[in-house]
């Protein structure tokens, strides 16, 4: 192998070991150690092959014994509380081989140069009767140190593999001496002004968009859900056209393809004119690139062909047997929710058809609405959670339609829960808990949800309904559980994975 091949390898599997790390909720502090790393799958030692100083040289599980090849050096890296480059007995630093991202990319010694795949993030794992366990996460990669296979045998070399908390990607690091594995924690509001609010993790870090009923489109940035609730709203872009430039609300924004790649798809409603309902259209930006935070383009007014003349809001995206549709809500003297095929991310592939008209008891508080419409998919399950009711009453809340077959336009594939599946709590303070959305913990083993509710009974649809998120499980039957919205201010664990 080449040096610069070596040095790139190395480089990968350093980052992704060091972003893997970052995802599983990292350590307390960051203190220089030494340690062995003893693979909990199988009680192997992460080991150097006959203590080599050889540039390049693949890294093993190894039964463990006193040699000095199984000893490893952690060392934090500058600014950070849970990251570090890992030296072996060489002197020399864990490298994923060739800043590959790929799985199965070699570990391996190379000589250390900084690189994110020679930085590794130390996310906390819980395991039974043990502690000071980890994944071992490269930044750059996202990935984690794994024995081949995830092989509980000796003598096995090691790679990176995607993170979980099972088949040989968990390590206990005797000597760490950072204080535990604390567990990170987080207390709602994430924004204290943040109606409809849509997050998503991606890259390291979670991105918060909400209603800013301005001309200007935000976003929020944070590392850790905590972090969000004291990040800054960034505006990413400015509306001036005229046809919607008055308002800016029920934002969303998807990773889709698009004819030149993967491009974030930003979906918002606006109108002519702040609180002039009439004027207000779905209308979508694309970004330049993978940054969910653009820079962005206005791509397109999303005008149904053949039924413009109804306002349409709060634009979702379902993508089910390998098309594309278009979810909102429209106005035909109720508020039904229609679902309209996307020939792409920005065009319109035929008119839009109704899929669930509000008509139980609870649909109908203060007004006829189903709105916010949400896909939930899971275990080859697909689910549209809705907001239902009049967000002016504190009895605004979530139904849920499950498909059941069938084309997606028609409303008789859907079928609709006949009781609410999350609503206010009188008991917890929360009312009118609605317009949700829902994302993945970093390590990707945690379904959670974020949505707005008041604090008070009294409260209506303005700016001060407040972002809020907390996890949700699921039912025996494959049908999600989300509990009762939790009380402000109570102490939450942090998604699994931070």
């Amino acid at each position: 192998m080449t040096r610069s091949r070596c040095l790139s390898a190395l480089i990968g599997v350093l980052t992704m070991v060091v972003t893997f790390l970052v995802a599983p909720p990292p350590a307390v502090a960051a203190d220089t150690f030494t340690s062995t790393g003893v693979n909990q799958n199988g009680g192997n030692c992460l080991d150097l092959p006959g203590s080599s100083s050889t540039n390049g040289t693949q890294l093993r599980a190894f039964s463990c014994g006193a040699g000095a090849s199984q000893n490893l050096n952690f060392t934090p890296v500058s600014g950070a509380s849970d990251t570090y480059t890992i030296t072996t007995r060489s002197g020399q630093c864990v490298d994923v081989y060739g800043a590959s991202t790929a799985d199965n990319a070699a570990i391996i010694q190379w000589p250390c140069h900084g690189g994110t795949n020679q930085q590794w993030r130390l996310s906390p794992v819980s395991v039974s009767g043990a502690d000071k366990t980890f994944n071992l996460v490269s930044v750059s990669s996202g990935k984690c140190v794994t024995p081949s296979g995830g092989s509980s045998a000796s003598d096995t070399n090691l790679v990176q593999l995607p993170c979980a908390t099972a088949n040989g990607r968990v390590w206990r690091l005797p000597g760490f001496n950072g204080g535990g594995t604390g567990t990170k924690s987080f207390t709602n509001p994430l924004s204290p002004h943040g109606p409809d609010p849509w997050l998503t993790y991606y890259d390291g870090y979670y991105y918060l968009a909400t209603t800013t009923w301005n001309s200007t489109v935000t976003m929020r940035k944070a590392s850790t859900l905590a972090g969000l609730a004291t990040a800054t709203d960034q505006v990413i872009f400015n509306l001036t056209r005229p046809n919607g430039a008055g308002t800016m609300w029920a934002p969303e924004f998807h990773l889709l393809d698009g004819p030149n790649g993967k491009r974030w798809y930003f979906y918002y409603t606006a109108g002519r004119e702040p609180y002039d309902l009439g004027t207000q259209r779905i209308h979508v930006l694309e970004s330049a690139g993978l940054d969910p935070m653009g820079p962005y383009t206005f791509k397109a007014d999303l005008l149904d062909p053949a039924q413009d003349n109804t306002w349409e809001l709060d634009a979702s995206i379902l993508q089910l047997n390998g098309k594309l549709f278009l979810l909102g809500t429209f106005y035909n003297g109720s508020q039904p929710m229609f679902i309209r095929p996307l020939s792409n991310p920005w065009t319109a592939g035929g008119t839009r058809r109704v899929l669930s008209t509000p008509t139980y008891s609870w649909e109908t508080v203060g007004g006829a609405v189903n709105e916010g419409a949400e896909v939930l998919q899971r275990n080859g399950k697909t689910f549209i959670v809705y907001s239902a009711s009049h967000c002016s009453t504190p009895d605004y809340k979530l139904g849920m339609l499950t498909y059941n077959g069938g084309d997606p336009l028609s409303s008789s594939s859907w079928v609709k829960s006949p009781n609410p599946v999350f609503q206010r709590s009188n008991a917890n303070g929360v009312y009118g808990p609605g317009h949700n959305g829902f994302f993945k913990s970093p390590d990707g083993t945690e379904d959670w949800m974020v949505y707005h509710a008041n604090n008070s009974a009294s409260g209506g649809c303005d700016m001060n309904r407040t972002t809020r998120a907390q996890k949700f499980t699921w039912n025996a039957d494959g049908t999600p559980n989300f509990g009762t919205p939790v009380a402000l201010g109570v102490t939450l664990p942090a998604p699994s994975g931070e």
